[in-house]
């Protein structure tokens, strides 16, 4: 608030000064592009609107922030932000967000939306108007009356490229055209909202491989933490459990020594098309490292557990590798169980229990299921609830295969 009263002084002169407040937030170059006939209110609302589409976490975040930053500066019945995708030569035009509006609303500057903003942001979008697949395929902004409505039309280019159009239409009796120092506003607002779509998806994507094991595409460990503390979480709360099933491939080291490296990492990879028919979308399929695997079951006990580990390991029998390379050979598998609460309180007591249960069913002959027993459970100690990565969640081996 402060720092919105200081531009708000400062814009009642013609010597407008980005505030070194701000730098680190918003981008001084597009501060500076703003109109300079913005004055007071309006200046505010769209240094807010600058701001809040630097914090947006995702694409549809990012779009409803700039309806939302839009509608308060510049007043339309509908503003719609269209995604430009193409196949083939040919552009076609999504809906990713739209809002209707009957008042300006004002965007706060931390850009915490309020409920209400996105009470009214609604699904059901119309199709995009001629002006606007028209826009997709220019960089300027199109302003036209089509069966009797005002409309403009601005694509949102980034790294020249067209990501969508941005929208707006007047359609109600007597509506005027949108003015030239509207056009102007929204062509200068129009940069830093594409940028806003493009990073969002840059964020997005990054964090996906982040949770994402690069050779298998399964999840990873640090994926497995957050899923299983919510998941737990959730049968506290219900009263409900969750299993875990830890398996390790059974002298997967003969498979590198034999064929090598390559054969074997892409043995992996058809390991994860082996094991995730098995299991449901709700369920979560974990390389936890090197040859070992573990899958999350929410809402599940002991015996159905024990059911879809025999149905896993039966169809990791039953399967002929090829190493990628038309080899010819077989792999099994030994499976450990645990149980939230049965035998563990804690996610990370959870995977101990059931990473103990995998070694008793390799010392009793390997490619066979074992259940904890209560006295090793007892020996893995319930660590604390610490949202810290524990160091069990941290064996993460590079992409070295190990047995």
């Amino acid at each position: 608030p402060a720092l919105l009263r200081q531009i708000e002084d400062q814009a009642a002169t013609d010597d407008f000064q980005v505030p070194k407040e701000s730098r680190n937030m918003v981008n001084g170059d597009t501060l500076t592009a703003l109109p300079r006939a913005l004055r007071g209110e309006r200046l505010r609302k769209s240094f807010a609107l600058l701001a809040a589409l630097h914090l947006a976490s995702d694409q549809k975040e990012a779009g409803r922030v700039a309806l939302a930053g839009i509608a308060a500066l510049v007043p339309a019945d509908r503003w719609t932000i269209f995604l430009t995708t193409e196949t083939g030569g040919a552009v076609s035009l999504t809906p990713l967000t739209c809002r209707r509006t009957d008042a300006a609303a004002n965007l706060p500057f931390d850009g915490e939306l309020q409920l209400e903003l996105f009470d009214e942001t609604h699904s059901t979008i119309a199709e995009a108007s001629k002006a606007t697949h028209e826009a997709a395929g220019r960089i300027e902004a199109i302003r036209k009356s089509e069966s009797g409505r005002r409309l403009i039309a601005l694509p949102l280019v980034n790294a020249d490229r067209v990501l969508g159009v941005l929208e707006g239409i007047r359609e109600r009796a007597g509506a005027q055209n949108f003015s030239r120092t509207e056009v102007s506003l929204l062509s200068s607002l129009a940069i830093p909202i594409a940028a806003a779509l493009a990073n969002s998806v840059r964020i997005a994507d990054a964090e996906r491989l982040s949770l994402t094991d690069d050779l298998t595409k399964l999840q990873n460990a640090r994926y497995l933490r957050q899923f299983l503390v919510n998941e737990i979480k959730r049968a506290r709360r219900y009263h409900s459990k969750v299993a875990a099933l830890f398996l390790d491939l059974d002298d997967f080291k003969r498979i590198n020594d034999l064929h090598g490296h390559l054969v074997g990492s892409h043995a992996l990879m058809e390991m994860a098309s082996v094991i995730l028919p098995s299991v449901r979308d709700t369920d979560c399929v974990v390389r936890y490292g090197g040859d070992e695997f573990v899958v999350i079951l929410p809402e599940t006990g002991v015996d159905k557990a024990w059911r879809v580990a025999d149905r896993i390991r039966a169809k990791i029998e039953q399967h002929r590798f090829s190493g990628g390379r038309r080899l010819d050979f077989s792999l099994s598998a030994s499976f450990g169980i645990a149980v939230f609460p049965d035998h563990a309180l804690s996610p990370q007591q959870l995977i101990a229990c059931a990473d103990t249960a995998m070694y008793e069913a390799k010392a009793a002959g390997k490619n066979c299921i074992r259940i904890i027993s209560g006295d090793a459970a007892s020996k893995n100690p319930d660590p604390s609830e610490s949202l810290a990565v524990p160091s069990l969640f941290q064996r993460i081996p590079d992409e070295k295969l190990i047995s």
